[in-house]
Protein backbone atom coordinates (compact mmCIF):
# COMPACT_ATOMS: atom_id res chain seq x y z
CA UNK A 1 0.00 0.00 0.00
CA UNK A 2 2.79 2.33 0.96
CA UNK A 3 4.26 1.63 -2.88
CA UNK A 4 1.00 2.38 -4.32
CA UNK A 5 0.72 5.59 -2.39
CA UNK A 6 4.20 6.54 -3.05
CA UNK A 7 3.59 6.28 -7.05
CA UNK A 8 0.72 7.67 -6.77
CA UNK A 9 2.40 11.11 -4.97
CA UNK A 10 4.61 11.13 -7.97
CA UNK A 11 2.50 10.70 -10.26
CA UNK A 12 0.10 13.80 -8.68
CA UNK A 13 3.56 15.85 -8.73
CA UNK A 14 4.07 15.20 -12.51
CA UNK A 15 0.92 15.94 -13.24
CA UNK A 16 0.96 19.21 -11.25
CA UNK A 17 4.14 19.96 -12.61
CA UNK A 18 3.87 19.57 -15.94
CA UNK A 19 0.46 21.64 -15.77
CA UNK A 20 2.24 24.89 -13.57
CA UNK A 21 5.21 24.86 -15.60
CA UNK A 22 3.34 26.36 -18.97
CA UNK A 23 4.97 29.23 -20.29
CA UNK A 24 2.60 32.48 -21.27
CA UNK A 25 4.51 32.96 -24.88
CA UNK A 26 3.55 36.04 -27.01
CA UNK A 27 4.33 35.82 -30.33
CA UNK A 28 5.03 38.13 -33.40
CA UNK A 29 4.32 36.30 -36.55
CA UNK A 30 4.91 37.14 -40.11
CA UNK A 31 2.54 36.30 -43.38
CA UNK A 32 2.94 33.45 -46.11
CA UNK A 33 5.26 30.26 -45.76
CA UNK A 34 6.49 31.79 -42.88
CA UNK A 35 3.51 31.93 -41.19
CA UNK A 36 2.95 27.95 -42.00
CA UNK A 37 6.15 26.91 -40.36
CA UNK A 38 5.51 29.13 -37.31
CA UNK A 39 1.97 27.78 -36.96
CA UNK A 40 3.71 23.91 -36.37
CA UNK A 41 6.08 25.61 -33.81
CA UNK A 42 2.65 27.16 -32.05
CA UNK A 43 0.72 23.89 -32.36
CA UNK A 44 3.44 21.49 -30.68
CA UNK A 45 3.89 24.44 -27.64
CA UNK A 46 0.28 24.55 -27.21
CA UNK A 47 0.28 21.08 -26.49
CA UNK A 48 3.41 20.59 -24.21
CA UNK A 49 0.51 23.20 -22.13
CA UNK A 50 1.78 26.75 -22.78
CA UNK A 51 -0.59 29.78 -23.04
CA UNK A 52 -0.22 31.24 -26.90
CA UNK A 53 -1.08 34.57 -27.87
CA UNK A 54 -0.37 35.89 -31.64
CA UNK A 55 -0.56 39.81 -32.30
CA UNK A 56 -1.88 40.11 -35.48
CA UNK A 57 -2.49 43.01 -38.14
CA UNK A 58 -6.38 43.83 -38.72
CA UNK A 59 -5.72 42.80 -42.48
CA UNK A 60 -3.72 39.63 -42.07
CA UNK A 61 -4.73 37.08 -44.43
CA UNK A 62 -2.93 34.11 -43.24
CA UNK A 63 -3.31 34.25 -39.36
CA UNK A 64 -6.66 33.50 -38.60
CA UNK A 65 -8.31 35.56 -35.66
CA UNK A 66 -10.42 32.62 -33.78
CA UNK A 67 -7.81 29.49 -33.49
CA UNK A 68 -8.32 26.49 -31.02
CA UNK A 69 -4.67 26.52 -29.63
CA UNK A 70 -3.86 30.16 -29.74
CA UNK A 71 -5.48 33.62 -28.35
CA UNK A 72 -5.16 36.43 -30.63
CA UNK A 73 -4.70 40.41 -30.32
CA UNK A 74 -5.81 42.16 -33.71
CA UNK A 75 -4.27 45.77 -33.97
CA UNK A 76 -6.08 48.13 -36.57
CA UNK A 77 -4.12 48.89 -39.18
CA UNK A 78 -4.87 51.00 -42.13
CA UNK A 79 -2.54 49.03 -44.99
CA UNK A 80 -0.36 45.99 -44.51
CA UNK A 81 1.71 43.23 -46.85
CA UNK A 82 -1.48 41.69 -48.01
CA UNK A 83 -1.58 39.12 -50.43
CA UNK A 84 -2.33 41.36 -53.93
CA UNK A 85 0.59 43.19 -53.02
CA UNK A 86 2.99 40.59 -52.77
CA UNK A 87 1.41 38.80 -55.78
CA UNK A 88 1.99 41.82 -57.39
CA UNK A 89 5.19 41.86 -56.80
CA UNK A 90 6.29 38.33 -57.16
CA UNK A 91 4.75 39.16 -60.84
CA UNK A 92 6.83 41.87 -61.35
CA UNK A 93 9.86 39.76 -60.70
CA UNK A 94 9.04 36.74 -62.79
CA UNK A 95 9.06 39.19 -65.05
CA UNK A 96 12.12 40.86 -65.07
CA UNK A 97 13.86 37.40 -64.31
CA UNK A 98 12.67 36.15 -67.94
CA UNK A 99 15.08 38.59 -69.71
CA UNK A 100 18.12 38.42 -67.38
CA UNK A 101 20.91 36.63 -65.96
CA UNK A 102 20.35 35.61 -61.99
CA UNK A 103 22.49 37.90 -60.51
CA UNK A 104 21.37 40.46 -62.41
CA UNK A 105 17.95 39.14 -60.93
CA UNK A 106 19.19 39.97 -57.55
CA UNK A 107 21.09 42.99 -58.09
CA UNK A 108 17.60 43.96 -59.34
CA UNK A 109 16.19 42.44 -56.42
CA UNK A 110 18.78 44.52 -53.83
CA UNK A 111 18.91 47.94 -55.64
CA UNK A 112 16.25 48.51 -57.90
CA UNK A 113 13.94 47.55 -55.27
CA UNK A 114 15.34 49.32 -52.77
CA UNK A 115 12.65 51.59 -52.35
CA UNK A 116 10.19 49.07 -52.58
CA UNK A 117 11.34 46.93 -49.73
CA UNK A 118 11.92 50.14 -47.40
CA UNK A 119 8.20 50.59 -47.92
CA UNK A 120 7.63 47.10 -47.21
CA UNK A 121 9.06 47.76 -43.80
CA UNK A 122 7.60 51.27 -42.92
CA UNK A 123 4.62 49.47 -43.48
CA UNK A 124 5.37 47.07 -41.11
CA UNK A 125 6.75 50.37 -38.93
CA UNK A 126 2.98 51.39 -39.12
CA UNK A 127 1.83 47.98 -37.39
CA UNK A 128 4.55 49.09 -34.75
CA UNK A 129 2.82 52.43 -34.25
CA UNK A 130 -0.45 51.37 -33.84
CA UNK A 131 0.50 48.72 -30.82
CA UNK A 132 2.88 51.65 -29.07
CA UNK A 133 -0.02 54.73 -29.76
CA UNK A 134 -2.94 52.10 -28.12
CA UNK A 135 -2.25 52.55 -24.51
CA UNK A 136 -4.83 50.19 -23.50
CA UNK A 137 -2.98 47.32 -25.44
CA UNK A 138 0.72 48.22 -24.13
CA UNK A 139 -1.25 47.96 -20.44
CA UNK A 140 -2.86 44.55 -21.60
CA UNK A 141 0.58 43.28 -22.71
CA UNK A 142 2.68 44.48 -19.59
CA UNK A 143 -0.17 42.92 -17.64
CA UNK A 144 -0.33 39.62 -18.58
CA UNK A 145 3.03 38.49 -17.64
CA UNK A 146 4.88 36.66 -20.53
CA UNK A 147 7.48 34.73 -20.70
CA UNK A 148 9.06 35.15 -23.49
CA UNK A 149 8.53 36.77 -27.41
CA UNK A 150 8.48 34.81 -30.03
CA UNK A 151 8.67 36.34 -33.23
CA UNK A 152 9.94 35.69 -37.29
CA UNK A 153 13.06 38.66 -37.21
CA UNK A 154 12.00 39.09 -40.83
CA UNK A 155 10.32 41.94 -39.53
CA UNK A 156 11.33 43.59 -36.82
CA UNK A 157 8.60 44.24 -34.71
CA UNK A 158 8.64 41.68 -32.64
CA UNK A 159 11.93 43.09 -31.41
CA UNK A 160 10.92 46.26 -30.59
CA UNK A 161 8.48 45.09 -28.69
CA UNK A 162 10.50 42.35 -26.52
CA UNK A 163 12.62 45.27 -25.58
CA UNK A 164 9.56 47.36 -24.61
CA UNK A 165 8.23 44.22 -22.53
CA UNK A 166 12.00 43.27 -21.23
CA UNK A 167 11.20 39.93 -22.40
CA UNK A 168 13.39 36.95 -23.37
CA UNK A 169 13.78 36.88 -27.42
CA UNK A 170 13.54 33.80 -28.98
CA UNK A 171 13.54 33.63 -32.61
CA UNK A 172 12.13 31.59 -35.67
CA UNK A 173 14.61 32.23 -37.93
CA UNK A 174 16.26 31.61 -41.47
CA UNK A 175 15.85 35.74 -42.28
CA UNK A 176 17.25 38.77 -40.76
CA UNK A 177 15.42 41.74 -42.10
CA UNK A 178 17.04 41.22 -45.47
CA UNK A 179 19.97 38.86 -44.58
CA UNK A 180 20.62 35.45 -44.06
CA UNK A 181 20.75 35.03 -40.82
CA UNK A 182 24.00 33.71 -40.59
CA UNK A 183 26.03 36.80 -41.54
CA UNK A 184 24.13 38.97 -38.65
CA UNK A 185 26.14 37.10 -36.10
CA UNK A 186 28.26 34.05 -36.61
CA UNK A 187 31.63 34.49 -38.25
CA UNK A 188 30.97 34.46 -41.81
CA UNK A 189 34.17 34.25 -43.91
CA UNK A 190 33.05 35.27 -47.44
CA UNK A 191 35.98 33.32 -49.12
CA UNK A 192 33.81 29.95 -48.78
CA UNK A 193 30.50 31.03 -47.23
CA UNK A 194 28.49 31.69 -50.58
CA UNK A 195 26.12 35.05 -50.51
CA UNK A 196 22.47 34.67 -51.14
CA UNK A 197 21.49 35.56 -54.77
CA UNK A 198 24.95 34.65 -56.09
CA UNK A 199 24.12 31.17 -57.06
CA UNK A 200 27.43 29.94 -56.06
CA UNK A 201 28.76 26.94 -53.43
CA UNK A 202 31.37 26.71 -51.06
CA UNK A 203 34.23 25.69 -53.57
CA UNK A 204 34.34 29.30 -55.75
CA UNK A 205 37.05 30.03 -57.97
CA UNK A 206 39.21 33.57 -57.08
CA UNK A 207 36.64 35.87 -59.54
CA UNK A 208 33.71 34.35 -57.57
CA UNK A 209 35.26 35.23 -54.66
CA UNK A 210 35.44 39.00 -55.95
CA UNK A 211 31.76 38.63 -56.85
CA UNK A 212 30.66 37.23 -53.50
CA UNK A 213 32.78 39.96 -52.08
CA UNK A 214 30.96 42.46 -53.84
CA UNK A 215 27.42 41.45 -53.65
CA UNK A 216 28.44 40.90 -49.61
CA UNK A 217 29.07 44.63 -49.25
CA UNK A 218 25.83 45.68 -51.28
CA UNK A 219 24.17 43.43 -49.04
CA UNK A 220 25.25 45.08 -45.82
CA UNK A 221 24.60 48.68 -47.58
CA UNK A 222 20.91 47.14 -48.33
CA UNK A 223 20.29 45.90 -45.01
CA UNK A 224 22.03 48.92 -43.41
CA UNK A 225 19.56 51.36 -45.64
CA UNK A 226 16.34 49.28 -44.63
CA UNK A 227 17.02 49.52 -41.12
CA UNK A 228 18.24 53.18 -40.60
CA UNK A 229 15.14 54.29 -42.81
CA UNK A 230 12.65 52.15 -40.82
CA UNK A 231 13.32 50.03 -37.10
CA UNK A 232 15.71 52.95 -35.94
CA UNK A 233 13.16 55.86 -36.34
CA UNK A 234 10.99 54.10 -34.28
CA UNK A 235 13.37 52.61 -31.61
CA UNK A 236 14.35 56.07 -30.86
CA UNK A 237 10.64 57.30 -30.87
CA UNK A 238 9.64 54.75 -28.78
CA UNK A 239 12.83 52.97 -26.55
CA UNK A 240 14.66 56.36 -26.49
CA UNK A 241 17.39 58.10 -28.07
CA UNK A 242 20.01 55.42 -27.48
CA UNK A 243 18.22 52.54 -28.21
CA UNK A 244 19.85 51.07 -31.11
CA UNK A 245 18.04 48.32 -33.34
CA UNK A 246 21.38 46.74 -34.54
CA UNK A 247 22.02 45.95 -31.33
CA UNK A 248 18.77 45.31 -30.06
CA UNK A 249 18.18 42.58 -33.15
CA UNK A 250 21.55 40.41 -32.50
CA UNK A 251 20.68 40.36 -28.59
CA UNK A 252 18.22 37.27 -29.10
CA UNK A 253 18.54 34.77 -26.41
CA UNK A 254 17.98 31.73 -29.11
CA UNK A 255 17.92 31.44 -32.68
CA UNK A 256 15.79 28.70 -33.88
CA UNK A 257 17.47 28.25 -37.53
CA UNK A 258 14.98 26.59 -40.19
CA UNK A 259 17.99 24.99 -41.96
CA UNK A 260 20.00 21.42 -41.10
CA UNK A 261 23.72 20.72 -42.56
CA UNK A 262 22.69 17.98 -44.47
CA UNK A 263 21.12 20.45 -46.50
CA UNK A 264 23.53 23.99 -45.73
CA UNK A 265 26.77 23.89 -46.57
CA UNK A 266 29.28 23.93 -43.40
CA UNK A 267 30.30 26.93 -41.45
CA UNK A 268 31.04 28.70 -38.46
CA UNK A 269 28.08 28.81 -36.31
CA UNK A 270 27.03 30.10 -32.42
CA UNK A 271 26.08 28.60 -29.14
CA UNK A 272 23.02 29.77 -28.92
CA UNK A 273 21.90 28.97 -32.39
CA UNK A 274 19.62 25.94 -32.69
CA UNK A 275 19.20 23.86 -36.03
CA UNK A 276 15.34 22.68 -36.35
CA UNK A 277 15.85 22.29 -40.24
CA UNK A 278 12.84 19.51 -41.13
CA UNK A 279 10.67 20.56 -38.13
CA UNK A 280 7.59 20.69 -39.78
CA UNK A 281 8.26 17.40 -41.70
CA UNK A 282 6.27 14.21 -40.42
CA UNK A 283 5.54 10.85 -41.72
CA UNK A 284 2.79 10.73 -44.43
CA UNK A 285 -0.76 10.58 -43.32
CA UNK A 286 -3.16 8.75 -45.42
CA UNK A 287 -4.52 11.41 -48.25
CA UNK A 288 -8.49 12.39 -49.22
CA UNK A 289 -9.87 9.48 -50.65
CA UNK A 290 -10.19 11.17 -53.78
CA UNK A 291 -6.70 12.45 -54.00
CA UNK A 292 -6.06 8.83 -52.97
CA UNK A 293 -7.62 7.27 -55.96
CA UNK A 294 -6.11 9.29 -58.05
CA UNK A 295 -2.52 8.55 -57.25
CA UNK A 296 -3.83 4.72 -56.74
CA UNK A 297 -4.17 5.33 -60.75
CA UNK A 298 -1.24 6.35 -61.80
CA UNK A 299 -0.02 2.37 -61.77
CA UNK A 300 3.55 1.71 -61.95
CA UNK A 301 4.56 4.80 -63.13
CA UNK A 302 4.11 6.63 -60.16
CA UNK A 303 3.02 10.33 -59.78
CA UNK A 304 4.37 14.29 -60.73
CA UNK A 305 3.66 16.51 -58.10
CA UNK A 306 3.79 20.33 -58.93
CA UNK A 307 3.69 23.77 -56.54
CA UNK A 308 5.18 27.11 -56.91
CA UNK A 309 4.62 27.86 -53.14
CA UNK A 310 2.17 30.16 -51.40
CA UNK A 311 2.91 33.79 -53.43
CA UNK A 312 2.39 32.41 -56.55
CA UNK A 313 -0.90 31.10 -58.07
CA UNK A 314 0.02 30.99 -61.22
CA UNK A 315 2.99 31.57 -63.78
CA UNK A 316 2.42 33.39 -67.05
CA UNK A 317 0.24 31.77 -69.38
CA UNK A 318 3.06 30.78 -72.12
CA UNK A 319 4.76 29.17 -69.49
CA UNK A 320 2.04 27.62 -68.15
CA UNK A 321 0.90 25.83 -71.58
CA UNK A 322 4.54 24.72 -72.52
CA UNK A 323 4.95 22.83 -68.34
CA UNK A 324 1.19 21.62 -69.59
CA UNK A 325 2.28 20.19 -72.86
CA UNK A 326 5.20 18.74 -71.56
CA UNK A 327 3.08 16.82 -68.55
CA UNK A 328 0.79 15.44 -71.07
CA UNK A 329 3.76 13.55 -72.75
CA UNK A 330 4.48 11.73 -69.91
CA UNK A 331 3.26 8.34 -68.68
CA UNK A 332 2.74 9.60 -65.02
CA UNK A 333 -0.04 11.17 -63.13
CA UNK A 334 0.64 14.94 -62.10
CA UNK A 335 -0.74 16.71 -59.61
CA UNK A 336 -0.71 20.11 -59.97
CA UNK A 337 -1.66 22.94 -57.75
CA UNK A 338 -2.40 25.74 -60.10
CA UNK A 339 -4.76 28.76 -59.42
CA UNK A 340 -4.92 30.60 -62.71
CA UNK A 341 -6.68 29.88 -66.05
CA UNK A 342 -7.04 26.20 -67.33
CA UNK A 343 -3.90 25.43 -69.83
CA UNK A 344 -5.63 24.72 -72.84
CA UNK A 345 -3.52 21.90 -73.81
CA UNK A 346 -3.47 20.03 -70.36
CA UNK A 347 -3.27 16.89 -70.49
CA UNK A 348 -5.98 13.81 -69.24
CA UNK A 349 -3.28 13.21 -66.69
CA UNK A 350 -2.88 16.39 -65.15
CA UNK A 351 -4.88 17.42 -61.88
CA UNK A 352 -5.08 21.02 -61.37
CA UNK A 353 -6.00 21.69 -57.87
CA UNK A 354 -6.42 24.67 -55.23
CA UNK A 355 -4.87 23.19 -52.16
CA UNK A 356 -2.97 20.09 -51.41
CA UNK A 357 -1.69 18.05 -48.24
CA UNK A 358 1.90 18.45 -49.72
CA UNK A 359 3.71 17.03 -46.90
CA UNK A 360 1.76 13.37 -47.12
CA UNK A 361 1.77 13.74 -50.73
CA UNK A 362 5.77 13.47 -50.97
CA UNK A 363 5.52 10.58 -48.25
CA UNK A 364 3.20 8.35 -50.75
CA UNK A 365 5.03 5.38 -51.89
CA UNK A 366 3.96 6.59 -55.37
CA UNK A 367 5.80 9.95 -55.73
CA UNK A 368 8.35 10.03 -58.11
CA UNK A 369 9.44 13.59 -58.22
CA UNK A 370 8.38 17.11 -57.05
CA UNK A 371 8.43 20.31 -59.26
CA UNK A 372 9.15 23.01 -57.22
CA UNK A 373 10.12 27.01 -56.61
CA UNK A 374 12.98 26.01 -54.20
CA UNK A 375 11.75 27.47 -50.80
CA UNK A 376 12.86 26.22 -47.51
CA UNK A 377 10.05 24.60 -46.47
CA UNK A 378 9.31 22.63 -49.46
CA UNK A 379 13.14 21.51 -50.27
CA UNK A 380 13.11 20.45 -46.64
CA UNK A 381 10.06 18.32 -46.79
CA UNK A 382 11.47 16.44 -49.88
CA UNK A 383 15.04 15.86 -48.23
CA UNK A 384 13.04 14.51 -45.53
CA UNK A 385 10.86 11.88 -47.84
CA UNK A 386 13.74 11.31 -50.60
CA UNK A 387 12.00 12.47 -53.70
CA UNK A 388 14.38 14.49 -56.35
CA UNK A 389 13.59 18.00 -57.60
CA UNK A 390 13.21 19.78 -61.29
CA UNK A 391 13.28 23.68 -59.38
CA UNK A 392 12.87 26.43 -61.37
CA UNK A 393 13.65 29.68 -59.18
CA UNK A 394 11.89 32.70 -59.09
CA UNK A 395 13.50 35.28 -56.78
CA UNK A 396 15.07 35.14 -53.32
CA UNK A 397 17.06 32.67 -51.78
CA UNK A 398 14.94 29.71 -53.89
CA UNK A 399 18.35 29.38 -56.66
CA UNK A 400 20.66 28.88 -53.62
CA UNK A 401 18.63 26.40 -52.07
CA UNK A 402 18.18 24.62 -55.21
CA UNK A 403 21.96 24.58 -55.93
CA UNK A 404 22.87 23.47 -52.69
CA UNK A 405 20.52 20.40 -53.96
CA UNK A 406 22.05 19.66 -57.22
CA UNK A 407 25.37 19.63 -56.16
CA UNK A 408 24.61 16.97 -53.70
CA UNK A 409 23.05 15.25 -56.94
CA UNK A 410 19.14 15.19 -56.17
CA UNK A 411 18.02 18.25 -58.60
CA UNK A 412 17.57 19.79 -61.77
CA UNK A 413 17.74 23.60 -61.96
CA UNK A 414 15.92 25.32 -64.84
CA UNK A 415 16.31 28.96 -64.97
CA UNK A 416 12.78 31.00 -65.70
CA UNK A 417 13.67 32.49 -68.99
CA UNK A 418 14.07 28.75 -69.92
CA UNK A 419 11.60 26.50 -68.91
CA UNK A 420 9.23 27.52 -72.24
CA UNK A 421 12.27 27.16 -74.19
CA UNK A 422 13.84 24.17 -76.82
CA UNK A 423 11.87 21.59 -74.71
CA UNK A 424 13.67 22.16 -71.65
CA UNK A 425 11.37 21.89 -68.85
CA UNK A 426 10.25 17.87 -70.56
CA UNK A 427 13.63 17.28 -70.90
CA UNK A 428 14.55 18.06 -67.36
CA UNK A 429 11.72 16.33 -65.95
CA UNK A 430 12.39 13.24 -67.95
CA UNK A 431 16.13 13.41 -66.71
CA UNK A 432 15.75 13.05 -63.21
CA UNK A 433 12.84 10.32 -63.20
CA UNK A 434 14.98 7.93 -66.17
CA UNK A 435 18.19 8.48 -63.87
CA UNK A 436 18.00 6.17 -60.97
CA UNK A 437 21.15 8.48 -59.20
CA UNK A 438 18.87 11.58 -58.77
CA UNK A 439 16.74 9.34 -56.18
CA UNK A 440 19.29 7.43 -54.78
CA UNK A 441 21.17 10.71 -53.96
CA UNK A 442 17.71 12.10 -52.04
CA UNK A 443 17.35 9.31 -50.16
CA UNK A 444 20.83 9.33 -48.76
CA UNK A 445 20.07 12.62 -47.91
CA UNK A 446 16.95 11.47 -46.48
CA UNK A 447 18.94 9.16 -43.95
CA UNK A 448 21.72 10.90 -43.06
CA UNK A 449 18.54 14.07 -42.20
CA UNK A 450 17.06 11.77 -40.38
CA UNK A 451 19.87 10.40 -38.30
CA UNK A 452 19.60 12.36 -35.19
CA UNK A 453 19.14 11.82 -31.28
CA UNK A 454 16.08 14.63 -31.08
CA UNK A 455 13.88 15.20 -33.71
CA UNK A 456 14.42 18.73 -34.77
CA UNK A 457 10.89 20.01 -33.78
CA UNK A 458 11.45 18.62 -30.35
CA UNK A 459 15.05 20.34 -30.22
CA UNK A 460 13.07 23.58 -30.73
CA UNK A 461 10.70 22.99 -28.09
CA UNK A 462 13.21 21.79 -25.73
CA UNK A 463 15.46 25.12 -25.96
CA UNK A 464 12.78 27.53 -26.22
CA UNK A 465 11.15 25.89 -22.84
CA UNK A 466 15.13 26.43 -21.55
CA UNK A 467 14.95 30.38 -22.00
CA UNK A 468 11.55 30.46 -20.17
CA UNK A 469 12.83 27.98 -16.93
CA UNK A 470 16.10 30.78 -16.83
CA UNK A 471 14.60 33.40 -17.87
CA UNK A 472 16.64 33.92 -21.00
CA UNK A 473 20.22 32.40 -22.05
CA UNK A 474 22.25 35.61 -21.34
CA UNK A 475 25.34 32.50 -21.07
CA UNK A 476 25.08 31.37 -24.44
CA UNK A 477 24.83 34.83 -26.14
CA UNK A 478 27.94 36.29 -27.53
CA UNK A 479 28.95 39.71 -26.76
CA UNK A 480 30.45 40.65 -29.61
CA UNK A 481 27.23 42.31 -31.08
CA UNK A 482 28.23 45.25 -28.86
CA UNK A 483 31.18 46.12 -30.22
CA UNK A 484 31.47 48.42 -33.28
CA UNK A 485 33.26 46.87 -36.51
CA UNK A 486 36.40 48.51 -36.13
CA UNK A 487 37.06 46.07 -32.93
CA UNK A 488 34.72 43.05 -33.86
CA UNK A 489 37.52 43.08 -36.85
CA UNK A 490 41.04 44.23 -34.51
CA UNK A 491 41.09 46.84 -36.79
CA UNK A 492 42.13 49.48 -33.43
CA UNK A 493 44.64 46.43 -32.69
CA UNK A 494 46.13 45.96 -35.70
CA UNK A 495 46.46 49.49 -35.88
CA UNK A 496 48.04 49.94 -32.51
CA UNK A 497 49.91 47.27 -32.68
CA UNK A 498 51.81 48.83 -36.25
CA UNK A 499 51.92 52.06 -34.40
CA UNK A 500 53.90 50.21 -31.60
CA UNK A 501 55.77 48.85 -34.52
CA UNK A 502 56.78 52.19 -36.49
CA UNK A 503 57.55 53.39 -32.88
CA UNK A 504 60.41 50.59 -31.89
CA UNK A 505 61.61 50.84 -36.09
CA UNK A 506 62.14 54.94 -35.21
CA UNK A 507 63.45 54.68 -32.38
CA UNK A 508 66.32 51.70 -32.91
CA UNK A 509 67.04 53.72 -36.23
CA UNK A 510 67.03 57.06 -34.66
CA UNK A 511 69.39 55.28 -31.77
CA UNK A 512 71.57 53.62 -34.47
CA UNK A 513 72.36 56.85 -36.01
CA UNK A 514 73.35 58.47 -32.62
CA UNK A 515 75.82 55.68 -32.08
CA UNK A 516 77.17 56.44 -35.85
CA UNK A 517 77.37 59.80 -35.22
CA UNK A 518 79.21 59.33 -32.25
CA UNK A 519 81.49 56.53 -33.40
CA UNK A 520 82.20 57.41 -36.65
CA UNK A 521 82.24 61.43 -36.09
CA UNK A 522 85.43 62.87 -37.98
CA UNK A 523 88.11 64.22 -35.47
CA UNK A 524 88.76 68.08 -35.99
CA UNK A 525 92.16 68.50 -35.77
CA UNK A 526 92.50 71.35 -33.41
CA UNK A 527 95.72 74.27 -33.12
Amino acid sequence: MRLIFCCGVVLLLTLFSSISHGGNILVFPIEGSHWVNMEVLLRALHSKGHNITVVRSSKSWYVKENSTYYHSITVPVERALGQEFLTSLVSSIIEFDRGNLPLMSFLHITIGMTNTFVDMHRTVGEFVSAMFDDQELLRKLKDSNFDLVLTDPCWGHGIILAKYLNLPLVYNVRWLIAGEAHFSLAPSPVSYIPITGTGYTDKMTFLQRVKNMMVYLITKIHYYSMITQTYQKLCEKYLGPNSDFFELSLSADLWLMRVDFVFEYPRPTMPNFVYMGGFQCTPAKPLPQQLEDFVQSSGEHGVILMSMGSFVSALPADMTNEIAAAFAKLPQKVIWRHKGDRPANLGNNTLLVDWMPQNDLLGHPKMKLFVAHGGTNGLLETIYHGIPVVGIPLFFDQCDNLLRLKERGGAQILTIDSVDKDNNFLKAVEEVLNDPSYRMNMQRLSRLHRDQPLKPLDNALFWTEFVMRHKGAAHLRTESYRMPWYSYYSVDVGLFLFGVFLLVLTTVFILMRCLYCNVCKPKVKQE
